[in-house]
């Protein structure tokens, strides 16, 4: 594991933040499930990690948090925070099912347009009031959010409303067997100025159709939104979702610290 240069680990900007935990969070969650940490090992101690990531000790607990909420480390006060032992069903969730055949984001779009439009159109055709409020709450954090990591999550909360919105818990729980890949995409989608192609629908033209009842408007609108990044990733399209999350993170981290 390398460490991140961080040029004031104490004042860190909140964008960058965001990105340290993210980043410290899947190398430790990688470490952890390829069992480079066995079960029951201690990890290293909170000043550890931080000199080590070159992070914050307040990011550190972040993340230590995160892999507790996870079920994959148990935090004992005073003692330190120990590899848990995962479950069969733990241990063979889509995510890592997924994430063991190295799916590229060339495939995992191929895997969205069809799931997103079908359930696109039956949002639309029963979407609830309360549904459509959500929609707006979502779509209205993504317009007005400046940090990636908050982007992100919004993107990812307006996809989910939409999935929701169906009425299909089937095709919900399909969806957000993704989400983990989902996201490392938005990443890059939400801090990528090429995604902002003139002419293609984004979620403020989805969310209308949603609203106008147009169930064959919206299908093409979401067709199109996913299609974007078959036209924009250029190299990165056939790199596995993970290395192609890693490398913009990395990315974003320089241009931080560049701009710090």
């Amino acid at each position: 594991m390398s460490a991140v240069p961080a040029s004031a680990p104490g004042r860190v900007a909140p964008q960058q933040r965001g990105l340290l935990t993210e980043r410290i969070a899947r190398q430790l969650e990688h470490d952890i499930r390829s069992g480079k940490f066995a079960v029951g090992a201690k990890l290293p101690s909170e000043r550890e990690l931080a000199t080590q990531f070159g992070a914050s000790r307040n990011v550190v607990r972040e993340v230590l948090r995160r892999l507790e909420a996870q079920h994959l480390i148990s935090v004992a006060p005073g003692r330190g925070s120990f590899v848990s032992e995962q479950s069969s069903g733990q241990a063979r969730s889509y995510d890592a099912l997924y994430r063991a055949g190295r799916p590229t984001v060339r495939q995992l779009i191929e895997a969205r347009i069809p799931l997103e439009v079908e359930i696109v159109g039956l949002a639309t055709e029963r979407a609830t009031e309360q549904d459509l409020a959500v929609m707006r709450a979502a779509n209205d954090g993504l317009l007005h959010a400046t940090d990636v990591i908050v982007k992100a999550n919004a993107d990812l909360a307006f996809h989910d409303a939409i999935a929701a919105a169906s009425g299909n818990p089937v095709l919900r729980i399909m969806l957000s067997s993704i989400s983990g890949m989902m996201f490392e995409m938005m990443l890059r989608s939400n801090s990528d100025p090429s995604i902002g192609e003139p002419g293609v629908p984004h979620h403020p033209e989805i969310l209308a159709a949603i609203l106008d009842r147009d169930v064959e408007l919206a299908r093409r609108h979401m067709r199109e939104h996913l299609r974007l990044g078959l036209r924009t990733y250029g190299p990165d399209l056939d790199v596995s979702v993970g290395v192609m999350a890693q490398q913009h993170i990395e990315t974003l981290l320089r241009q931080e610290n560049g701009h710090s």
